[in-house]
């Protein structure tokens, strides 16, 4: 997994001497009253930044989550490799936690049964109407399916946006196709039904905020969440 590492650093390296005009770059923030992750509860009031750079479709993002009300929650450090052409897209993302198999909790370690990382591909498409996008774990810390095989584990999500009384909407529905301890699923299961509003709050003539509201339940544990979150960017 370190070529994986290694290849996304080379990549930033590479992207940041591009022509400064040809790269976008984002840089924005989250805040928000729950951690809800498809359908899993990951932590009260968090803060996740993003940091990313993209070039002609490929593109490398860092995104974190660190708990606010709650210094226990668990920290969170991602990073994904993407690609999209038209409506077409693939990524690979390493995620990390300060939880895991490895007890110091060290992000530089990566051997495959002492690694706090979960490795994950993902390959979708955006209809224009909707998306569909499908992700599988494929190395690294992953769980582990009834027979106590490594699970492979994987969730499939349709997500349709829409516009009502001036505010941006999204449906989401998500599954987990098979069993495995990583979504708490012993078979197919629908673990992700949310709604998503998104509304900009002006502050000033030059600077606004967004803000979200979104309900979200899992049929699968028989949960249900309320969250809302506002973004902050330049």
């Amino acid at each position: 997994m370190k070529k994986i590492v290694c290849f996304a650093m080379g990549l930033a390296v590479s992207l940041g001497t591009l022509a400064q005009e040809k790269v976008e770059t984002t840089i924005c923030g989250d805040v928000v009253s729950s951690y809800i992750w498809r359908g899993q509860d990951l932590g009260d009031v968090s803060l996740q930044p993003t940091l990313g750079i993209g070039y002609k479709g490929l593109s490398l993002t860092a995104w974190g989550s660190v708990g606010l009300s709650d210094p226990s929650d668990t920290k969170e450090f991602d990073l994904t490799l993407g690609y999209a052409i038209g409506g077409l897209n693939i990524g690979i993302t390493d995620y990390w936690f300060n939880v895991g198999l490895d007890p110091e909790n060290r992000y530089f370690k990566y051997d495959a049964h002492e690694t706090n990382h979960v490795f994950e591909a993902n390959v979708g498409y955006d209809f224009g109407l909707a998306s569909l996008q499908w992700f599988t774990n494929f190395a690294g810390n992953d769980g582990m399916n009834k027979d106590g095989k490594r699970a492979y584990s994987s969730y499939v999500e349709l997500s349709v946006p829409f516009k009502l009384a001036t505010v941006d909407w999204a449906a989401t529905a998500g599954a987990v196709p098979f069993s495995t301890d990583f979504y708490g699923t012993n078979g197919f299961a629908v673990t992700n039904l949310a709604l998503k509003a998104t509304k900009d709050i002006k502050v000033t003539d030059t600077f606004s905020v967004p803000v979200f509201g979104q309900v979200v339940a899992n049929p699968c544990s028989r949960k249900a969440y309320l969250v809302i979150g506002f973004t902050l960017q330049p």
